[in-house]
């Protein structure tokens, strides 16, 4: 809802007579104390649960949470899921003008005297029932393939790092559109009473390599209220930065504060009308409460070892990838709705062979390990799993090509993502690339288009979830036409 309308239907008719100079003194004061609206807001200032938005899901989902793994930086693809065993032959030769197009690239290679196509040291191999070609660096993934719906011709708008994220995270590379995550808080609210809707974890990489910067816009609410953006929990130290009473303050004492605040809000919010201030009276209920869910939430004596074994040495070390994907877990199984990963160190400009292992090490065997954990937990058909990054990489080389390394530069015209779980047709295979994987040959499919997928697995239609902001029903999927992707769902 638009803040100017949340503000008027949240005014009190004292508010409303008070601000247009007719002032009713006791009469309104007497109506206002049976109004109907005014027990709707005091009932709106401490729900059990952020409501969602009357009439969604548009119809039944098949995925009740969304469980995002953005690999910012943008995964080579024809290192990973594109395989292309042609380009043996076309080693160190240039990249044909045919394929090129006349297509823009960075500033990054444009300077180079040449484009010399480096094919992928990498060996790949078919796997599962489908027969799914996949590369040696993702021997974990390889093993669910089968659960696997691949899209192996995203393509986006954006050349470089930040608008192409923010395009992948809020369908636009324009600042100030609500992510993903947002909209999805905002159209079907909170499962849980103890933790937020929509949550984000950023860990650390072990390439070593220079990252992006991930900036909040990522998870933003963007226009939409504050209290739907996400909640970042940190890697080091505490989650979420003084969550925990100081020293000498006990629970007790810090309800009777909150009481005592409140009261404060709620008169401010009769004053005011203002709707964040709401917002703000539901977000402190809601840290108190995190008081208590953030620590049982990240103690893992509970787990099974096998289980923990399942995620890789590195489950134990909190900040790592192993780690916040059991923690992702976890998350889903206590009612979060949203959560959502971004891994950095994916932009391999120089010394991808090395680079490239690294990360994936990070992330293969976690990644594998979570789709087991939620069908050993009967949560795999009820949460939607996404795997991908902002971009591809180029079939040339940036930079010295040799026989046992190279680089590669930005490439939007088409990269791979793959989706799981809730809705989705596993063993599948959608859209194909030419030989050098830099043009998409058959089946296109734009990044909204994979939101607009996303949104339906979760029972909405895209056309439907507008909001109206700035004149216009603005939608996550903007307002070109997109398309669900049903090719790759059940």
């Amino acid at each position: 809802m638009h803040p100017i309308l949340e503000y008027d239907l949240h005014q009190t008719r004292r508010q409303f007579f008070g601000a247009t100079g007719i002032r009713l003194g006791g009469l309104a004061l007497s109506l206002l104390a049976g109004s109907s609206l005014s027990q709707a807001a005091e009932k709106s200032t401490t729900p059990a649960v952020y409501p969602g938005l009357p009439g969604l899901p548009h119809f039944a989902p098949k995925a009740k949470a969304l469980i995002y793994l953005h690999m910012n930086g943008g995964p080579a693809q024809m290192d990973l899921w594109d395989y292309k065993p042609k380009l043996v032959d076309y080693f160190d030769k240039d990249l044909p003008d045919s394929v090129r197009r006349g297509q823009r690239i960075t500033t990054m290679t444009s300077g180079q005297a040449r484009l010399p196509v480096a094919p992928s040291i990498f060996k790949f191999a078919q796997h599962g029932k489908c027969g799914m070609w996949v590369s040696e660096l993702l021997p974990h993934l390889a093993k669910h393939v089968d659960d696997l719906a691949l899209i192996k011709t995203v393509h986006t708008n954006a050349i470089n790092h930040d608008p192409a994220c923010t395009f992948v995270m809020t369908g636009s590379e324009v600042p100030g559109k609500p992510s993903l995550g947002s909209w999805l808080a905002y159209g079907l609210g909170s499962v849980s009473n103890d933790l937020p809707a929509f949550v984000v974890l950023t860990p650390k990489w072990s390439s070593g390599a220079a990252a992006q910067a991930l900036f909040t816009r990522m998870w933003s609410s963007g226009f939409l209220a504050s209290k739907y953006t996400g909640v970042a929990l940190r890697s080091v130290g505490d989650p979420v930065l003084y969550v925990k009473n100081p020293p000498g303050v006990e629970a007790v004492h810090r309800r009777a504060m909150l009481d005592a605040l409140g009261e404060l809000n709620r008169q401010t919010a009769e004053k005011y009308g203002d709707p964040e201030t709401l917002t703000r009276m539901v977000q402190y209920e809601m840290a108190f409460r995190m008081q208590t869910s953030v620590p049982e939430l990240i103690d893992l004596s509970q787990e099974k070892k096998e289980v923990l074994e399942s995620y890789g040495p590195e489950v134990h070390t909190p900040g790592t990838f192993a780690a916040s994907a059991l923690l992702a877990r976890r998350l889903v199984e206590r009612g979060v709705r949203i959560v959502q990963i971004l891994h950095r160190g994916w932009d391999q400009h120089f010394n991808l062979v090395n680079d490239l292992r690294a990360q994936c090490r990070d992330v293969d065997q976690p990644c594998a390990a979570l789709i087991a954990d939620l069908k050993r937990l009967g949560l795999f058909d009820s949460t939607l799993i996404v795997w991908g990054g902002e971009f591809g990489r180029t079939v040339y080389s940036q930079g010295t090509l040799t026989k046992t390394n190279y680089g590669r530069d930005h490439h939007p015209r088409n990269f791979c993502m793959w989706l799981a779980g809730g809705g989705v047709k596993g063993g599948v295979v959608y859209g194909e690339t030419d030989d050098f994987s830099y043009n998409v040959v058959e089946g296109p499919a734009h990044i909204n288009d994979v939101n607009a997928t996303i949104l339906h697995c979760m029972g909405i239609d895209h056309e439907r979830f507008t909001y109206k902001f700035q004149g216009l029903d603005q939608r996550l999927t903007g307002v070109e036409p997109q398309r669900v992707i049903r090719e790759i769902l059940v």
